[in-house]
């Protein structure tokens, strides 16, 4: 069966504090690393309350330091906000503390709104520009040190850190296959180009070093419970989160509601319902088919599953929910071949 992973954006719940966002993180963790799940990735986000992994590498630390072989990393580090020396030693740092564990997946968006990411990086000079050089100059800060090289990575050079780039259109696959690097398509939140963006990233596909065919992954926000009812009733966080967000009021991850028509205009609930179109909710059983489903339409190599759950008993319930089904799966022969399941 191919691989199931977790992304988690720490999401910070109405009432509580960006440090029980944290804890639930650490937890979350060790459950779904008891649960099989293959790797658990942090995204970076900025003035957005909700979410508290705006440091992203340290929370990766956090998480690493409280398991023991699941892979932790980011989905994504947005490459345009930092200098690729200061990530590369991050991440040099990191695959230190943590051998054969860390990934680093990077984005090229700013994670944030305009007026944050001038504050992040002082200027808004065109990513498209300038992302595919600081992703070629990362690269080369993570090789051995050549002789007279006056700027290094300390620590990084010579380590070994997984690159994967990160996208939701079709300027991240044509790159990615470019350069030979795995690809994550962010299908949880953007899922207009996800079937072309797979589709030019497999054609296009170069070998390199780091991989000999393409690797494809794919994210979907899952919300499993006992119940239809009980997980519709959950995904109302997520579906306020998302209506706040296009109103420009972001705010904690709200607790669910039953009167979603008297807090959203039809117009939000079509958006809603457009950005997350891929999103599977209910029973284990609709799940399960929900899931199959996206496996057999996209054809990717491994599945990567957000959760924006306002309770976090109910979240640790989805994620085992969902680890059930991978079994489940398994044994009915629905899978990718994993072929690059070790190497990265």
């Amino acid at each position: 069966m191919i691989p199931f992973s977790v992304l988690d954006l720490s999401p910070v719940p109405a009432g509580a504090t960006p440090a029980t966002a944290f804890a639930n993180s650490r937890d979350l963790a060790r459950h779904v690393e008891g649960w099989g799940y293959h790797r658990y990735w942090l995204a970076e986000h900025h003035s957005m309350p909700g979410i508290a992994s705006a440091a992203t590498a340290l929370v990766i630390q956090h998480v690493a330091a409280a398991t023991t072989h699941i892979r932790v990393g980011s989905g994504g580090i947005m490459l345009p906000n930092h200098a690729p020396l200061v990530i590369a030693e991050q991440f040099g740092t990191l695959a230190s503390l943590f051998p054969g564990r860390i990934d680093l997946g990077l984005g090229r968006a700013p994670g944030t709104d305009q007026r944050t990411a001038r504050a992040l990086r002082r200027n808004l000079m065109g990513s498209d520009d300038s992302f595919p050089a600081d992703v070629l100059e990362l690269q080369a800060y993570f090789k051995p040190t050549e002789p007279g090289q006056t700027v290094q990575a300390v620590p990084g050079a010579g380590l070994d850190v997984p690159i994967w780039l990160l996208g939701s259109s079709l300027f991240s696959a044509h790159l990615a296959a470019e350069l030979g690097l795995p690809f994550a398509f962010a299908s949880h939140f953007a899922p207009d180009y996800l079937l072309h963006a797979l589709d030019l990233y497999r054609a296009q596909f170069k070998p390199s070093a780091v991989l000999a065919k393409p690797y494809a992954m794919a994210a979907i926000s899952i919300c499993a419970a006992n119940t239809d009812a009980d997980a519709a009733l959950l995904f109302t966080s997520m579906q306020q989160q998302f209506v706040h967000l296009r109103r420009g009021t972001p705010g904690m991850l709200p607790p669910p509601r039953a009167d979603m028509d008297a807090f959203w205009s039809p117009a939000e609930k079509q958006m809603v319902d457009h950005a997350l179109a891929y999103a599977v909710t209910g029973s284990p059983d609709r799940v399960e088919e929900g899931v199959a489903r996206f496996l057999d339409l996209t054809g990717i190599d491994e599945l990567m599953i957000a959760g924006q759950i306002y309770d976090h008993g109910a979240r640790l319930r989805s994620y085992e929910i969902v680890a059930d089904i991978h079994g489940k799966l398994g044994r009915a022969g629905i899978a990718g071949d994993g072929k690059l399941r070790d190497a990265i």
